[in-house]
């Protein structure tokens, strides 16, 4: 199974924001969205980081309400690891489980096409699994 089974069924509506957005607008988008992570570009839509939850309690952890001012630019992760529709899913949980991070963009030929998070592998793998697992009673009841 490959990353693009998931898009296809979640979809490839990526959040996104510019790296001028500032922590406290980033913070809203998330909760509003009820989200993990915004995937911050360039406005020719090149990626340039990631911001998560996490970039923005540590934010705040160590600078104080007066963090929530900064821009997101100073508190995302600039070196941002992507995938391809083509990769397996077990790759790309490996690949998260092993680095510990939570959401992985997608791309194809350079442009973003969608994002994962380890939510969206879970949930699939469990369907897998239930899928699965009605195919073996079918077999032992047939």
């Amino acid at each position: 199974m490959t990353v693009s089974l998931i898009l296809t069924k979640k979809g490839r509506v990526v959040a996104t924001a510019a790296p001028d957005v500032t922590l406290q607008e980033a913070a809203k988008t998330l909760a509003e969205k009820r989200i993990g992570a915004l995937v911050i570009t360039h406005s020719d839509g090149a990626i340039a980081g990631i911001l998560s939850e996490r970039d923005v309690v540590r934010a705040v952890a160590s600078k104080g309400a007066a963090a929530l001012n900064d821009p997101a630019s100073g508190h995302m992760t600039q070196k941002v690891v992507t995938t391809s529709e083509d990769k397996t899913i077990i790759s790309v949980l490996e690949e998260m489980s092993a680095r510990r991070f939570r959401h992985m963009p997608v791309t194809s030929g350079g442009r973003l096409i969608g994002i994962l998070s380890i939510g969206d592998i879970v949930n699939h793998r469990l369907q897998e699994m239930e899928a699965e697992q009605a195919a073996l009673k079918d077999y032992i009841a047939g």
